[in-house]
């Protein structure tokens, strides 16, 4: 039974391997199914139940990934053959669908790039990749190290996790027009609950921005408060790739590495700090952070 399952994902594999190597090919069902060798009359079924994304969602977006990282190259080629190239028949259908989507026009990303929403808007072609790449955590991945306090802007979310994407663009927002580019000012999330509790309304999340020493940001907002990361020692561990779900990560911290360990936790949360690279091709990344004492 495992080896046929693992023979199943290797095709499955194969598939997303095929499509990264031709997007500006055609990746219509029938060419797609014939390099898995599965029938295409059930294949839309079965890569979208393995991936959780149709496979005409998964080439869009993997499409559009491309494209904006070809127009982060500032001598590369023009945002008209950009679109072309990425299955738009005009520039300007192109350029409405990355607007949606990044909530910049192609022209703006090119000249400065906002990666915050990129990140977030690849969030489900990456879940869906790691489906079938289940990342693993070791002991020596984990460091511990001694850190600062941060002073910190901090936005809450309170309530169902459900709505955390709305809570996430009013954040965006509102940092965008108190001027902490997150290339300037760090990104840090605290989480007070479980990632899924009992009760939805128990759920509660900080968005929270660094700020530089004597710097103070007014809001109007009342979600926003001035507030403190406290310094200390942490074990951290560093994700790569796919950083839209930690709770592996945190698990990891949790149930294998601080039994091990023999640490033992201090009184504050498990928080992170979001690494916005500046190149996407390198990926996102994030660093864990659990107090020690």
């Amino acid at each position: 039974m495992t080896t046929a399952l693992d023979h199943y994902h290797a095709r499955m594999l194969r598939v997303l391997d095929h499509i990264d190597r031709h997007l500006d090919g055609d990746l219509d069902l029938e060419t797609v199914s014939g390099v898995a060798a599965f029938s295409k009359f059930h294949f839309h079924r079965q890569f979208k139940a393995t991936f959780g994304l149709s496979l005409h969602r998964y080439v869009q977006l993997a499409r559009m990934r491309q494209a904006s990282k070809r127009l982060a190259d500032e001598q590369g080629a023009s945002v008209t053959d950009i679109a072309l190239d990425a299955g738009y028949e005009t520039p300007d259908a192109f350029a409405r669908a990355f607007r949606q989507r990044f909530r910049q026009s192609p022209s703006d990303f090119r000249k400065s790039p906002d990666w915050a929403p990129w990140l977030q808007a690849f969030g489900p072609l990456n879940s869906a990749r790691s489906r079938l790449m289940p990342t693993t955590f070791t002991p020596d991945q984990v460091t511990i190290r001694e850190t600062p306090p941060i002073r910190a802007a901090i936005f809450e979310h309170r309530g169902d996790p459900a709505t955390i994407d709305a809570t996430v663009q009013r954040f965006i927002a509102w940092r965008k027009a108190a001027g902490l580019s997150p290339q300037t000012h760090p990104t840090f999330n605290i989480w007070h609950s479980e990632r899924r509790p009992a009760d939805p309304a128990d759920y509660r999340m900080d968005l929270c921005v660094g700020l530089n020493p004597g710097q103070r940001v007014e809001a109007e907002d009342p979600s926003v408060k001035a507030g403190e990361i406290p310094g200390g020692r942490c074990a951290v561990l560093r994700v790569t790739g796919d950083t839209h779900n930690l709770e592996p990560a945190a698990l990891y911290l949790y149930r294998e590495w601080l039994p091990a360990s023999g640490e033992e936790m201090r009184d504050f949360p498990i928080y992170c700090q979001r690494l916005f690279v500046g190149e996407p091709e390198m990926g996102a990344a994030a660093e864990l952070f659990l107090p020690l004492r």
